[in-house]
């Protein structure tokens, strides 16, 4: 277990801090599988089975640490963890531990104030995916700065799950099997018009084009990201197999043997996944093939899910949504005529990726400050790599490959694709 400094505030807690700490105690006291010490004015609680040989140091500097879960859940404690309000010595362990403990965490949220819950919702709401706001929630987090993202993705600039065969895998040898696998479930070809929906820094169009011979026609909305790309396709002289657009999905047009999106899915809103699912099938021939890299979350808190607001949505990717494998196909069913051929889950080898990229962060912390960026942000990107990699470790949320067909698609002689979840390091 990491320890983490002992100095606490000296400020004398009011009779709210306390009746708020002992309530949030309560609400958690249930936790199996392990404990948080809990060390704050008030002294310090063992909070959970104390017996558990996992236990997690949670430091609060600040008392109005339990105001803001009060009023906002986890979306509020996260909130005050980029205030500095509390602090943490294993942050992707304490993730995990509620996790695991899902029923004493919903409580939790069931604690917000009317007012608290029906802010985060109605912030959430006008930020739907229309053609605006899509631009304007592409560009809140995109547009950090393409520097920013490379002081921690791999070369490739691959800002999704790479592919993980063994732990000890480098990022960037995971992020090109994950390009390969790609391109080999699509069984790219010398000659294949292929189009992708969300372009990236133009990771797969270069892949694709200079491996494969292919040309790629490939749009995203941020501007930030096509300019590097453009760049990039420029340097690497494949200007004549890689199209580069600055362009709404919703506008493309014309035919393609192949089709690709990673991770853009969690882009397009609930309201929008129709829309999304209808346009792929209108962008493949009769017998075109489609391939999703897609992040999911459990099909039973689905519905759950679409109804609130958490970290991720309130701080890091405005007007996001995670979808569950049946919405998907569900939604795909309604819109087009797409087949689905194999799925495959990798959740473990995103957990692998985030780890990576946390690590990465934390290690140009100086660079990351000479780009202007202040000790609030790197708290919330902090605190945001860690979320994910604690949910990603407990399968509360995965990500897999779907490979879609159009129905005249005949698989040729000799392609075999897995139909089972494989997951690294599992």
């Amino acid at each position: 277990m990491n320890r983490i400094a002992d100095a606490l505030p000296t400020a004398a807690p009011t009779a709210l801090d306390k009746l708020l700490r002992r309530r949030l105690v309560d609400t958690l006291s249930g936790l199996r599988g392990g404990a948080v010490v809990l060390s704050d004015a008030c002294g310090t609680t063992v909070v959970g089975d104390a017996h558990a040989p996992q236990r997690v140091d949670v430091v609060v500097d600040d008392m109005r640490f339990y105001r803001l879960a009060a009023a906002s859940g986890s979306v509020g404690a996260g909130e005050a963890y980029i205030e500095g309000y509390w602090r943490c010595s294993d942050l992707v362990a304490l993730v995990q531990l509620l996790v695991r403990n899902r029923d004493l965490l919903d409580a939790m949220e069931g604690g917000i104030s009317r007012a608290g819950g029906m802010a985060l919702r109605l912030w959430h709401a006008a930020r739907r995916n229309t053609r605006t706001g899509s631009r304007r929630n592409i560009a809140a987090h995109y547009d950090l700065g393409n520097a920013f993202f490379a002081l921690f993705l791999s070369r490739d600039l691959m800002y999704s799950s790479a592919l993980f065969e063994q732990a000890d895998d480098t990022l960037e040898t995971a992020s090109t099997r994950k390009l390969d696998r790609i391109c080999a479930w699509l069984d790219l070809q010398p000659g294949d018009r292929v189009v992708e929906i969300g372009t990236g820094w133009g990771g797969f169009a270069l892949h694709a084009a200079r491996r494969h011979g292919c040309h790629v026609t490939t749009t995203t909305i941020s501007r930030e990201q096509h300019a590097l790309a453009r760049q990039r396709v420029a340097e690497a002289g494949l200007q004549d197999r890689v199209t580069l657009l600055l362009q709404d999905y919703r506008d493309l047009d014309g035919q393609y043997d192949k089709l690709v999106s990673i991770e853009m899915i969690e882009a397009v809103g609930a309201r929008y996944l129709p829309t999304y699912l209808g346009k792929i099938g209108s962008l493949l021939k009769p017998d075109g093939l489609a391939l999703l890299q897609a992040i999911t979350i459990e099909d039973h808190r689905y519905r759950q899910a679409l109804d609130s607001v958490d970290y991720i949505k309130r701080f890091v990717f405005p007007g996001s949504f995670i979808p569950s494998i049946e919405a998907i196909v569900q939604a795909k069913t309604r819109a087009s005529d797409l087949q689905l051929l194999a799925q495959q889950d990798f959740g473990a080898s995103y957990a692998l990726t985030l780890q990576a990229w946390r690590h990465r962060f934390l290690a140009q912390l100086p660079a990351v400050r000479a780009q202007g960026f202040d000790d609030r942000f790197i708290r919330l990107w902090e605190f945001y790599l860690a979320y994910c990699e604690g949910g990603f470790r407990e399968r509360s949320i995965g990500v897999s490959h779907l490979l879609m067909a159009r129905p005249g698609y005949r698989a040729p002689p000799g392609i075999t694709r897995p139909t089972d979840a494989v997951e690294a390091g599992a």
